[in-house]
């Protein structure tokens, strides 16, 4: 074994898994992961916890595994994780833990995240769940949204003693778990449902087809229903598109739409009846991990995808993980390229789309350097889908129906990041709603502060 090496993962073969929905990583058996836990140094000071937005105790439950000690690795992360089968599969950790390990500067960093996810599967598969240890205090938590920043935040509240109840707008709990991220990255029965029944369990309830703002509103809630304060956690599920000519017509689809279609709705399942469009030629605007998503998505349902990216590949905000993957499996990748215009036939469906091409400039607000349009270089792609994953921001149904709950010009709640504390008294926020779209070990980690936030309020209260 080459100590300064990952130990290798195994994946369904490219051109096997392009033709299904079924998971890409399979994981690590005990045997890899004891041997990937092996390479860990123990540093004095482990940088990968402070790289971790929740904070796990990285090397307590990578010692455990170095040691065999599966189920005690698997406790020591459900301390600080409600989700951590979730997190070692879509969390960014090369950015984050992975990203501050030690090991890494010299060689390869440990593969924080395939550990993670092995420790939790183990323990799924054993029925082995997380420990619960308060006794309920007499208070009672609402919480809005079943993404990963409420559950987070429900699960913590629930083991300080709190009575916590999710309200969730959709059918189904999960939030963007369940109706983003797609089953070929995410298995939604075999890892959503059981990570959700773990935080349940723990006394979190959850009721389904609540829309808050219009089935109840946050004043109702505080005033009426008897809580003591409220935490949202809606994310930001309104899709931006670009207002180019065209953009209405058939065959153009956000991201949002599309995606849930498959993954909530399961299109993908030729069991179900939900209709997608199936496109044989289909661009993806947009270089994020749910342009990612949505293009290995159509590729599966039997099209040629092309990523339709305005920087270059060194600026693709996706995972490093996903466009390796997606390259592997044939998506084309149409780089400093822009639309200017969606082409239609007289029948009102997408037939093409017109693009330039763009050369990077001086840096921008962000930091990346600006694509700017090469005169003279239009060009057409012939495609009868257009999907456009260009970011989301947050439904302003709640912030409009709540009095003296602020939002800055994105309809971002304002929120305090360091515990959540929004500007009316009582309510917290966090995730996607307070950031825009981000990662859902972020929306996680805020969640995490929320519901220390909260406990602090009601315990001084």
């Amino acid at each position: 074994m080459d100590m300064l090496k990952k130990v290798p993962v195994k994946e369904q073969a490219p051109e096997v898994r392009a033709k299904n929905f079924e998971e890409v990583c399979l994981g690590y058996d005990e045997q890899e992961a004891v041997m990937e836990a092996g390479r860990c140094l123990n540093c004095k000071k482990p940088f990968c916890v402070g790289g971790c937005p929740v904070n796990i105790d990285i090397p307590g439950f990578i010692t455990k595994l170095k040691e065999g000690s599966i189920e005690e690795a698997y406790q020591i992360i459900s301390k600080d994780s409600a989700l951590p089968a979730v997190c070692g599969r879509v969390c960014p950790q090369e950015s984050q833990c992975e990203g501050k390990c030690i090991r890494g500067i010299k060689g390869e960093p440990i593969a924080i995240g395939k550990l993670e996810r092995f420790a939790a599967d183990w323990a799924r598969q054993r029925g082995i769940r997380p420990v619960k240890e308060a006794v309920h205090n007499g208070k009672k938590v609402a919480v809005i949204g079943s993404g990963p920043a409420g559950l987070t935040c429900a699960g913590d509240l629930a083991r300080l003693g709190y009575q916590v109840t999710i309200f969730e707008a959709l059918h189904q709990p999960g939030g963007v778990l369940v109706y983003g991220i797609p089953e070929f990255r995410l298995p939604k029965d075999e890892v959503v449902a059981k990570e959700i029944q773990n935080v349940m369990d723990l006394g979190v309830k959850i009721e389904t087809n609540v829309i808050v703002g219009r089935s109840v509103t946050i004043d109702q809630l505080l005033d009426e229903e008897g809580f003591d304060a409220v935490f949202i956690g809606s994310g930001a599920g309104l899709p931006r598109f670009m207002g180019i000519p065209g953009e209405n017509a058939n065959g153009v689809f956000s991201a949002n739409e599309y995606l849930t279609r498959s993954n909530l709705m399961k299109a993908f399942d030729e069991s179900y009846d939900t209709p997608i469009f199936r496109g044989k030629k289909v661009a993806v605007v947009g270089g994020g991990n749910v342009a990612m998503d949505a293009a290995r998505t159509a590729l599966r349902f039997g099209a040629e995808v092309h990523i339709v990216y305005r920087r270059s590949e060194a600026e693709l905000p996706a995972r490093v993980e996903e466009v390796h993957h997606a390259k592997e499996e044939g998506i084309i990748f149409d780089l400093l390229t822009n639309p200017v215009e969606i082409l239609v036939d007289d029948n009102g469906w997408v037939k093409g789309m017109t693009c330039v091409r763009m050369e990077l400039g001086e840096p921008d607000d962000s930091g990346r350097r600006r694509p700017v349009v090469i005169e003279g270089s239009e060009f057409d792609l012939a495609l009868d889908t257009v999907i456009m994953a260009l970011g989301t921001s947050p439904n302003p149904l709640i912030s409009d129906t709540t009095k003296g709950l602020d939002v800055n010009r994105w309809h971002c709640i304002i929120a305090d990041e360091k515990n959540g504390k929004t500007t009316k008294e009582g309510v917290y926020a966090g995730g996607d709603a307070v950031t825009g779209a981000a990662t859902v070990i972020l929306a996680m980690g805020a969640g995490k502060q929320a519901a220390q936030g909260i406990d602090e309020y009601l315990r001084n209260k």
